[in-house]
This record gives structure tokens, sequence and C-alpha cells, in this order.
């Protein structure tokens, strides 16, 4: 039987960042101050684009972002509508980039100019009509005007009866944000799920089987790599295991992909646990090609 959010043709919607990626595959271990053999890529980059156009082929999806009025920002607008997105992009600035260097185990090192991404300023209430749900990445919050942007559209959408979700994003973010005030944050926004990885939950205190520092009605989804996934109400656990994955080569967009497979089976009807199933399928479909993408390499 259709969800109703599936009846009502309601969207996922999606505010966050919208960058440009230029990943770079190091075929061998870095060697300072020389030349290093490497592949170079371009690709569409930042949490909150990634999510929608990951998630645009199961569910009708809108993307909320801020990019430069340039030829990048051209692109990236360009790129979400081939995937099928609604885009409602604010223009200002210069598009930001982000270099990743990942290494022959597929893990990464990021060097981020979000650029006008950080730029996001009061979205327009009726960028959020027909919503079911709303999803932000906790990279929303790093800094003004975007973190009151964001902020004000959680508000706008939970009162219009759509549910929320946040990403924990990084662990450097929270770092850098502190711990008590992100979970403030979550305590104020009170989402229906928090999606963050094991080192982020526990930077975070939130340890399975033991009472969470997050609202109560906040379902926290823990993933760990290949371990089992996490799903946490409450004191009560529920694992999921993680079917193996072999040619991994790039890690970037993994979780992205995650929430984009998550989100869209919940808004189909689907309970957490299958929820995780189809999330875990969509990030195996990134790890083989560069950046968030399931392009071959060349």
């Amino acid at each position: 039987m259709p969800s109703p959010a599936e009846r009502s043709g309601r969207a996922l919607a999606v505010i966050g960042d919208i960058v440009e990626d230029v990943v770079v595959w190091l075929d061998e271990p870095i060697r300072p101050a020389t030349d290093t053999a490497s592949r170079v890529f371009r690709a569409r980059g930042g949490s909150g684009a990634n999510v929608a156009a990951l998630a645009a082929a199961s569910w009708p999806t809108r993307f909320i972002g801020c990019v430069g009025r340039d030829a990048a920002g051209d692109a990236l607008a360009a790129e979400l509508a081939r995937h099928g997105v609604d885009a409602r992009l604010q223009r200002t600035g210069s598009t930001g980039t982000v270099v990743l260097l990942v290494d022959t185990e597929g893990e990464r090192t990021m060097f981020p100019d979000r650029g006008a991404a950080g730029l996001l300023d009061a979205v327009d209430p009726a960028w959020l009509d027909g919503i079911a749900h709303l999803h932000a990445p906790s990279y929303g919050f790093a800094g003004e005007p975007m973190r009151s942007a964001v902020l004000d559209a959680l508000h706008v959408a939970r009162s219009t009866g759509a549910s929320l979700s946040i990403d924990a994003s990084s662990t450097g973010l929270i770092n850098a944000l502190g711990v008590d005030a992100c979970l403030q944050r979550l305590a104020d926004i009170a989402p229906d799920y928090l999606i963050a990885n094991a080192e982020e939950s526990a930077l975070l205190g939130i340890r399975p089987g033991r009472s969470l520092p997050v609202p109560e009605r906040t379902v926290v989804i823990v993933k760990n790599g290949p371990r089992p996934t996490a799903i946490l109400r409450g004191t009560d656990v529920t694992h999921v295991a993680v079917p193996p994955v072999t040619g991994i080569r790039d890690l970037t967009g993994a979780g992205d992909a995650f929430a984009a497979g998550f989100l869209t089976a919940l808004l189909g009807g689907a309970s957490p646990e299958v929820a995780c199933l189809s999330g875990h399928g969509r990030a195996a479909s990134v790890l083989a090609s560069p950046g968030a993408s399931t392009r071959s390499a060349v």
C-alpha cells in the first residue's frame, strides 16, 4: 500500500552545500616536494547536493542551496537537473570547491573552500511547499548566514508537518562547533532521524544500549563501515548487516548515498530496518567511482 507521502506526491527536500569536487586518486603514496602519480576527476560535490542527486531517481527530490554567478554554478545547476532534481538555487559570490586526495585504500583527505555554498541566506518559504521530509547535513551549521537559513527552514518544514533528519557530517565539524553546542542544536531541532557514523556518534556521546543524549523522538542511525548499522531507539538497539562490497576505490559520498537510499525508502513506507538495506545498496553504488557518483572512472 502506498505511504501517505507517496499518495500525496510530496517531495523529499534537502538543504545544504553544493560545490565542485576536484577528486585526486593517488596511485602511490604522496611523495613530498616532487611528483606523485595520480588521476584527477571533477565531479558534483557537497553533502546536500549529493544526497539530492542520488535520491532523485527514486523519489521526487528538491534541493535548496547556493552557488556562484559563474560557469561552475551553471554547470552544477545543469548537473542536478540532469538527475531530475528540482533545484532551488540562490546565486551569489563564487562557487565553492573541495579538493579531495583519495589514497589507494579509498580513504579521503579533504581541503574545502565552500565559497558560495556557505552564503545561503533566508529561504523563500514557498521553496518548502509540498515537502514530506527535509534533510539537512550538519555542514549547513558551520557558519552564518547559512546556519540561520537552515535552522529557519527546518522550523518552517516542521510547522507544515514534514519530518526532519540531520546528518552529523564530520568529526572535524563537531569538534569545531563544539559537542555541547551540537547536542543543544539537536535538542532544539528534535529531528525524527539523526544519521551518523561510529566516530561521530561516539564523539557526541551516543552509545548503543545507553540512554541517548538526543530528544526522545529521535531515532539514531549509526553507520560503521562494513560492520552492521545500528538503529538506536532510546536504549533499544537493532543491527542491520551490511552486504560485502568488493572493488572499493573511493569512499567519497558513501554516507550521502546511504542517506539518499535510506530516506527514499522511508518515504516509500519502509521501516528503518528495511530502509537501511536500501541505504547500504545505494552506498555500494558509489564506491568504485570518483566522488559521489556512479560513473565509471576512465
